[in-house]
């Protein structure tokens, strides 16, 4: 117990690391950019300064005075405009001084700036990557839209180790800032899917807006792992076919589903309360899929001489051979083999006791 607790101790400390560690890149790149606004907003009002100052002592228009104003600052100074009274050329000493040093200001500013913030990302992305090298049996989430949102949030929730790579910056904002692992690169790529690290990946998810992106990410994805788990997002009914060919596992299709959810909400809304206190989490029931250990005590036994029903309180609602065969709703004469797959139906933690047992785990 007590090296289990250090484990947990030495997780959360990680944990805390990453999160301070992109808090602190986040809120440093908000900094630089109220930095670089700042150090542009005092050159702009030096320019309006000095094109103020010699519209009023030179008399010049407003057009001419910015004109020059802007030619003095950046050094260039033409020549075909100057100051004739000493008023004039007294202004036109103080703000070549002044705001030359400003432009000097600003532009070594940026330039400090833009390093910075390049040095600080290279590093945060290196440490993504190390972080990502690390995973084992992880899932990989392609797209992190409103469907792999979704999908990344029950991971999070069930505790699974997973990577998202997403291409699109604009959709990595929040998971940056939790610290999840996560690569923004092109997940259509193989040298992404590499470094995503999908020959140790126990599954993969593509989710990805458009079918197309989805087939290429599933035929590459199953050429570098034939053993990978290929669930793939389809937004067409016609595509479901070709992401079958392609290598996919299963195949999610969220208007179909939606669809028939909406039917049995019109004509059986009963089941479909029930079915959405599941996925709520409302009842505290979870389905589960738990393959039967060698050295599991269920292998070799009828199911009513297990305890999953009488002190575990789950229900087995089908049962999957090796061979392939399922049978729904198993009757207590069936018979547990090593190797088999139990689908079954309880309370989170008796799920837990279930699956540890399955696996011959004490």
């Amino acid at each position: 117990m007590t090296a289990f607790k250090r484990e947990c101790d030495r997780f959360d400390a990680g944990v805390s690391r990453r999160r301070s560690f992109v808090f602190t890149v986040a809120s440093e790149s908000k900094r630089a950019r109220a930095r670089v606004l700042s150090a542009l907003g005092v050159l702009g009002a030096v320019v309006a300064f000095g094109a103020l100052g010699f519209h009023l002592i030179e008399g010049w228009s407003l057009l001419d005075s910015l004109y020059f104003t802007v030619a003095s600052v950046t050094t260039v100074g033409y020549g075909d405009l100057h100051p004739t009274g000493a008023p004039g050329r007294l202004f036109a000493i103080i703000f070549l001084i002044v705001g030359v040093g400003t432009v000097g200001f600003v532009l070594s500013r940026a330039i400090i700036e833009i390093v910075q913030s390049e040095i600080v990302a290279g590093f945060g992305q290196r440490r993504r990557l190390r972080e990502v090298s690390r995973l084992r049996d992880h899932f990989i989430i392609c797209g992190a839209g409103r469907v792999g949102s979704r999908v990344i949030r029950e991971l999070q929730r069930k505790g699974e180790p997973f990577v998202i790579v997403e291409r699109d910056a604009d959709n990595v904002g929040n998971w940056l800032e939790e610290g999840v692992p996560l690569l923004v690169r092109d997940a259509t790529l193989e040298e992404t899917l590499h470094e995503a690290g999908v020959e140790r990946a126990r599954a993969l998810a593509a989710c990805l807006p458009t079918d197309a992106d989805n087939v290429y990410i599933v035929l590459t994805a199953r050429g570098l792992n034939a053993k990978l788990h290929i669930v793939a997002r389809a937004n067409e009914e016609q595509a479901e076919p070709k992401l079958i060919r392609a290598g996919a596992n299963r195949v999610i299709a969220p208007t179909i589903i939606g669809s028939q959810r909406m039917t049995q909400a019109l004509t059986k809304p009963a089941v479909e309360d029930f079915m959405t206190s599941i996925t709520a989490d409302t009842l505290d029931l979870n389905f589960e899929e738990v393959e039967v250990a060698p050295d599991s005590p269920y292998a070799g036994r009828l199911l009513r001489d297990t305890n999953i029903r009488a002190d575990l309180d789950v229900v087995i609602v089908a049962l999957r051979h090796r061979t392939g065969q399922m049978i729904f709703n198993p009757s207590g004469d069936a018979a547990i083999e090593a190797g088999d797959l139990l689908i079954a139906i309880g309370r989170t933690d008796s799920l837990a006791q279930l699956k540890a047992q399955a696996e011959g785990r004490k």
